[in-house]
């Protein structure tokens, strides 16, 4: 079980790294931060709506995309990966820019957003689709995402169940799942 210190600390940490974005500012500064050199990082914890629009609220973070990761099925729909078949975990897609924020903060926060301790299940949401994992797409992710989970272990009592894989295919979700609570006006609090 997670004590409710631990819980307390991992909401302190949330709400430091999802602090509100500055304005959005001029279309050349947006082109430019594009030009920049991105990166990729890849993450299941849970259903993807929230995990979504707490990472498209992170400084730094150009892109976030809900979508399926992991599985052995090409171009899966939300029907065949609720079907538990698929193999296919609910996974975001986050593009961003190294410069305004590092790859440790985004797994930091990854941290925060489930309970990875928790086999296939995620609040009320049970499934392998559920399932916690971190996809990296460089060894250095590999050896951060591997360094941050030995680290995040202080924070539960229980042993963390999150896999930490290689980045397979990404399929995006159905455009009804893109930016869920942003489209919806709803403000995100917690798990979904």
């Amino acid at each position: 079980m997670t004590t409710s210190a631990q819980l307390t600390k991992s909401k302190n940490l949330t709400a430091q790294l999802t602090a509100p974005k500055k304005a959005k500012t001029g279309s050349a500064q947006k082109t430019a931060a594009k030009a920049s050199k991105t990166q990729t990082a890849t993450f299941a914890a849970g259903c993807f709506w929230g995990v979504e629009e707490s990472y498209r609220q992170m400084p730094g973070v150009l892109e976030t995309m809900a979508g399926y990761c992991g599985g052995k099925t090409k171009n899966p729909t939300y029907q065949d990966v609720c079907s538990d078949e698929s193999g296919h975990a609910e996974a975001v897609q986050v593009i961003f820019d190294p410069k305004k924020i590092d790859y440790e903060t985004l797994v930091e926060l990854f941290w925060t957003l489930h309970d990875p301790t928790m086999p296939n299940r995620q609040g009320l949401n049970y499934g392998s689709q559920y399932r916690s994992i971190i996809f990296y797409h460089s060894a250095e992710q590999k050896r951060r995402a591997d360094a941050s989970r030995k680290k995040a272990q202080a924070m539960f009592e229980m042993p963390i169940v999150t896999s930490i894989e290689p980045a397979k295919p990404f399929f995006p979700a159905e455009e009804y799942h893109q930016k869920f609570f942003l489209k919806r006006n709803v403000k995100f609090k917690g798990v979904c």
